[in-house]
């Protein structure tokens, strides 16, 4: 390869290390805010849905809602893919879109029809690509999520499965536990007899310490007014903030998985950088030995 050449790649490759420095800068910057706003959401979170396992268990009856009843059986299962809107996040859409797609072939194998809901670009234009059928497609706020926007995917969801589009519902995102590493998490949301309402490692009471009724209820809390009534307001906030937390779990997944992806890339392009510039080396000592070779060989010639 000619020196020209070389310097030319050498110079080609710097100035994509150039970008992929800024952008985990940029990445960095943003996961700060994303960490910070997980910190914040993931105590409410949690007690919501806290809030909804003890309202459910305290009430003698589930009240007679749409969105409370159990289908008999499950024909029609909808899944919801958070992926990104941007991709150079290495693997980060890629698993979601893997973990839904498998999920929903099993169904499929045992007779069952799956109706797909995609958050982000990546993720609606992988599933078009591969012919699944995007019922609900939300994009555009992957960078930075608005309770506004959870509550349109669940507003959406909870009227498919009243409905009796879907007979149940399933979210597929990336927990957040490190810029180094994210977790394919699937949880259900709807019904909510079957929703995992408490987070892995969640423990009902801080204290460990629990007093129950004669009924074996927890009886910590006394409710006012009736359970079944508080119950119908928290479910549709018990959806929301579910939907809500998993697009901030998934913000913040990107930009570390983002980061992590271009600190790879701008050390590949360091070390390709340091590759051409050897070869480079080698090549102009080559020629500085021939031309060496030719003046010497015209002295000989000469005497």
């Amino acid at each position: 390869m000619a020196q020209k050449e070389l310097r030319g790649r050498i110079a080609s490759v710097k100035n994509v290390q150039k970008i992929t420095r800024a952008m985990e800068m940029i990445s960095a910057a943003r996961l700060r805010r994303a960490e910070q706003r997980i910190q914040a959401l993931r105590p409410y979170a949690s007690a919501i849905r806290r809030m909804t396992r003890h309202a459910a268990e305290a009430a003698e009856n589930i009240p007679n809602l749409p969105i409370l009843n159990e289908h008999e059986s499950v024909q029609r299962v909808g899944y919801l893919l958070v992926t990104s809107d941007r991709g150079l996040a290495g693997a980060f859409n890629s698993q979601i879109i893997r973990a839904g797609l498998r999920t929903a072939v099993d169904a499929e194998r045992d007779g069952r029809e799956a109706v797909f809901y995609g958050a982000g670009r990546r993720g609606v234009g992988t599933l078009n690509f591969r012919k699944r059928a995007v019922v609900g497609a939300y994009t555009g706020f992957t960078d930075r999520p608005a309770y506004a926007n959870a509550r349109d995917i669940a507003s959406d969801l909870m009227a498919a499965y009243v409905d009796g589009d879907v007979d149940r519902v399933e979210i597929f995102y990336n927990h957040y536990i490190s810029p180094l590493q994210q977790r394919v998490t699937q949880e259900t949301l709807l019904p909510l007899q079957q929703a995992s309402i408490l987070e892995e490692g969640e423990e009902d009471d801080q204290d460990g310490v629990t007093e129950r009724d004669e009924h074996g209820h927890r009886a910590l809390v006394e409710y006012e007014p009736d359970p079944a009534d508080i119950l119908e307001r928290l479910v549709p906030a018990y959806v929301e903030i579910s939907i809500y937390r998993a697009l901030l779990e998934s913000t913040a997944s990107e930009h570390g998985a983002r980061m992590t992806a271009m600190r790879n890339a701008s050390d590949n392009a360091g070390d390709l950088i340091s590759s051409y510039t050897l070869q480079m080396n080698r090549e102009r000592q080559a020629d500085i030995t021939q031309e060496i070779m030719e003046v010497v060989a015209g002295a000989e010639s000469l005497v």
